[in-house]
């Protein structure tokens, strides 16, 4: 027996009496789940979300990379059709070598007038929908997310200066600039104060006029 632990004499148990621990139990953690989040950390992580910018080297990099694997692509499918062709109509590798020359300052070209243009490169698949990205694509998907953003912003009307909520908070007068909706709210008050006061002395001048 140890520690008040197990037999106090192995005879008649069967065993020899030793202690040993059960491999089987698992030891309540101290802190099974996170601690809940208070309102105000709450508030602080929603006005605090930044959008992940993506890194534009990664991104021109794989812009390039995909050049090089249509190139590859293509010297390929030139190689095996000039296989397949007689001996005198075959062409030669200078020439395979300016056609791949020519269809790379092609790509190149275009990619740079799409970044020119502010269109990072081709977002949508062949079918016309948009293109999938893999998982692991993040700078990719971060720019994607930003020209979603950047649509919708464009097509509700909103500005890009000011915090989350602005345009809910603030409506906009003739002159295109913004006042609060509170200070409206206040004027609509105010006349409705001055429509009451005009129709007391109207209603009082009446009794005046009765009374002569």
């Amino acid at each position: 027996m140890s520690s008040n632990v197990g037999l106090s004499t192995p005879r008649g148990s069967g065993t020899s009496g030793y202690v040993q621990r059960n491999l089987s139990h698992l030891k309540p953690r101290d802190a099974p789940y996170p601690p809940p989040l208070s309102s105000s950390n709450q508030q602080s992580g929603a006005n605090g979300f930044r959008q992940r910018k993506p890194d534009k080297q990664i991104l021109d990099h794989d812009r390039r990379r995909a050049i090089e694997v249509k190139i590859l692509e293509e010297r390929d499918r030139l190689e095996e059709e000039n296989e397949e062709l007689e001996e005198d109509k075959r062409v030669s590798e200078e020439e395979i070598e300016n056609r791949l020359e020519v269809l790379r300052e092609k790509l190149v070209g275009e990619l740079e007038r799409d970044m020119a243009g502010g269109v990072g490169g081709d977002r949508r698949d062949g079918k016309g929908g948009k293109k999938q990205f893999k998982t692991y694509q993040v700078h990719e998907l971060a720019e994607a997310k930003i020209e979603e953003s950047e649509r919708l912003r464009r097509a509700l009307g909103i500005r890009g200066e000011g915090k989350e909520g602005d345009e809910w908070r603030w409506g906009r007068d003739k002159d295109g600039g913004r006042r609060e909706r509170d200070g409206d709210r206040g004027d609509e008050r105010e006349k409705d104060r001055g429509r009451d006061r005009e129709r007391d002395r109207d209603g009082y001048r009446g009794r005046s006029g009765r009374d002569w």
